[in-house]
């Protein structure tokens, strides 16, 4: 099973959005959305392609019950 973390894309370079997550970045293909994806948008990837653009609410309460989650095992 693959558990996907909302990214916050940082840049963009052609059809390679990087982004980041906790300062670690990752470079991804945008070339499946169909979604305009920008600077600032969050995203979902999977092996090095952008699956999903999220809206940024459900992105960053994804992200919070990440890091609630990451605080209990620690």
């Amino acid at each position: 099973m693959c558990v996907a973390i909302p990214m916050k894309v940082v840049e963009i370079k052609d059809n390679i959005a990087i982004c980041e997550y906790e300062n670690v970045k990752y470079k991804a293909r945008i070339d499946l959305v169909k979604d305009l994806i920008k600077v600032g948008d969050y995203v979902i990837i999977h092996t090095g392609f952008v699956l999903q653009k999220l809206d940024i609410q459900d992105a960053l309460e994804t992200i919070k019950i990440y890091k609630e989650m990451k605080n209990l095992i620690s």
